[in-house]
């Protein structure tokens, strides 16, 4: 059997969560240093097992923000590839010069032998995977052209590299060592395949699509605030409203609604979350950008088919 590592801030009095959290991240993924965007509360959990030579780590935390600087990169010691994969919220990963951001369904990867950061800007569970960079690189594959880049994972052998890595995470307390180093050689294959057909692909972004990843690396930072519209982030990018909405033309949405579900999504996780069931429907709601009541439960209803207050009675404790 393959064993697994879990820790939990839950064990730990409030006051003392967010030095321990910083502790476990500086230790666990090799020397990182984590802020908490100045909340004073904090929750956070983390578990991990190892397929062979690759670390697998399931995350569950409240918002954080994660660096790495060239200063805090030792030069003895192993480097590894990191994939982040959300499976609630979403990451921005930088690197190079450039910046990703992933939803569940996507993942993207980053290089621990340079400087690099991780935002995440509200509640978050994510699958991490570290692979040894020595064993990935691949002759011809050029790795600074594919760090800090979504992979996707919605089809092709990117969606089957994603979905290895989820079952084997799950699946690895019950292997035996020799089962779970194969696991770990197939991850490896896969990721590498999935790589080789990125670096196929074209690497320069539109400007279509470089826009819309600024407006929605906008939009992650600012969401909590009800003066976001359309017009704020076209000031604050420095372009026209037509941009934004052409950027969003090949979209099922608009910005708007964009904007309205992502500040929808955010409440439903709220009111699903334990530690909140006690806090006010109406805070929630103002706490994530909605300034006007009746509409938030007008489009709550329409979103989930139940009133706010329907919805966190129906769902489980």
């Amino acid at each position: 059997m393959t064993q697994a590592t879990a820790v939990s801030t839950d064990d730990y009095a409030p006051a003392e969560r967010a030095p321990v959290w910083r502790d476990w991240v500086w230790k666990q993924f090799g020397g990182l240093d984590c802020d908490l965007y100045g909340d004073t509360t904090f929750d956070g959990h983390m578990a991990s097992v190892q397929a062979g030579d690759i670390i697998l780590t399931r995350l569950t935390a409240n918002r954080h923000h994660v660096t790495r600087t060239q200063d805090m990169v030792r030069a003895s010691e192993e480097g590894y590839l990191k994939i982040v994969a959300p499976n609630v919220g979403r990451a921005a990963v930088e690197q190079m010069g450039r910046q990703a951001w992933v939803t569940p369904g996507a993942w993207t990867l980053y290089d621990t032998t340079g400087s690099y950061s991780v935002a995440n800007p509200e509640r978050v569970e994510h699958l991490i995977v570290m692979l040894p960079k020595a064993q990935m690189l691949e002759r011809g594959l050029r790795l600074e052209n594919l760090t800090a880049r979504s992979v996707g994972g919605a089809s092709g052998i990117a969606r089957v590299a994603l979905s290895t890595m989820r079952s084997t995470f799950q699946e690895l307390p019950h292997m035996s060592a020799d089962a779970a180093r194969g696991a770990g050689e197939l991850i490896a294959q896969l990721v590498r395949l999935s790589l080789i057909e990125l670096s196929g692909q074209e690497t320069q972004l539109t400007q279509r699509e470089a826009l819309k990843d600024r407006i929605r690396g906008y939009v992650a930072l600012h969401l909590r605030d009800p003066a976001l519209t359309v017009d704020r982030i076209a000031v604050a990018l420095n372009c026209s409203k037509r941009h934004l909405y052409n950027a969003f033309a090949d979209e099922d949405q608009t910005l708007a609604s964009y904007i309205q579900t992502l500040r929808l999504d955010a409440c439903i996780r709220e009111l699903q979350h334990p530690m909140a069931q006690t806090r006010p429907i109406t805070d929630i709601a103002l706490s994530w950008g909605f300034n006007n009541l009746s509409h938030f439960s007008r489009v709550f209803r329409e979103h989930t088919g139940m009133s706010p207050s329907e919805f966190r009675a129906a769902s489980p404790a």
